[in-house]
């Protein structure tokens, strides 16, 4: 079970790490104004998805179900665990309808920016948009965090 635990773990730190620094390298280079440096910081967020938030996340689940199923966890009710489940599908629904889609959005636009020398406003508004999301996109497991720890509510 130790083994299991330690892989959820490096699960969470991969998958809430990534979330939380990719947000702040984002901002960084936004507010440098330079459309370059905000390109490419697009496009490392996209990336650090793939490399850390999606591994993260298989951990997280893979290793979460066979610690459940082993423990006897209830999965009837409302419970640490059922909860969890559910805001973890509500970050995962955010993530792939909205932040997904606004992140490939801001790709693009940061590209015509780069060529126009000036920040595109349909980059300014799907920015804000992928901060919006992007905050419930990273409360919610940061609540899912406190419950895995404390183990109730």
């Amino acid at each position: 079970m130790h083994g299991w635990l330690v892989l959820h773990l490096i699960g969470v730190v991969l998958m809430v790490g990534n979330i939380a620094t990719a947000a702040f390298w984002k901002v960084r280079a936004d507010l440098t104004g330079n459309p370059v440096v905000i390109h490419q910081a697009a496009r490392n967020v996209m990336a650090a998805d793939y490399v850390f938030t999606i591994p993260g996340l298989l951990l997280i689940l893979v290793s979460g179900i066979v610690m459940a199923a082993r423990s006897g966890a209830s999965l009837s009710g409302l419970n640490w665990l059922t909860v969890s489940l559910i805001l973890l599908a509500a970050t995962g629904l955010i993530w792939l309808g909205l932040l997904i889609p606004l992140q490939r959005k801001l790709i693009r636009s940061s590209a015509r920016s780069v060529e126009t020398g000036t920040i595109a406003e349909d980059y300014r508004r799907a920015s804000r948009q992928w901060a919006i999301y992007g905050i419930a996109a990273t409360l919610l497991p940061i609540v899912i965090l406190y419950l895995m720890v404390m183990k109730g509510f």
